[in-house]
């Protein structure tokens, strides 16, 4: 899900990771979800959104998308249309302080 030469996933290793309660972000904008559908079991927070959403108080996070907030050490996986917000995302995350 991730392009670039960071780690990447595929479907089959998606859908394994989410049965141990992995979070799914996806970053894509809010009308690309509208148009070409939502990931089951994602939460949709578009990349100009995440290094903000990333910093929330936890309740604030809950309630905004409806999702536990991942702690830094959680495992997250992202994903976006072809790869290169995703491994944005990634970095991002990263500077942050997630592992």
């Amino acid at each position: 899900l991730c392009a670039g030469g960071a780690p990447s996933l595929s479907y089959q290793e998606l859908k394994d990771l989410k049965k141990i309660n992995v979070l799914h972000i996806d970053v894509r904008e809010r009308w690309e979800v509208d148009r070409f559908g939502r990931i089951p079991a994602s939460v949709n927070i578009p990349l100009g959104e995440l290094v903000e959403a990333l910093q929330m108080d936890p309740t604030e996070f809950k309630e905004q998308y409806n999702q536990k907030m991942p702690s830094k050490s959680d495992p997250v996986v992202f994903s976006c249309l072809a790869g290169t917000r995703s491994k944005q995302a990634v970095g991002f995350a990263t500077s942050l302080g997630f592992s």
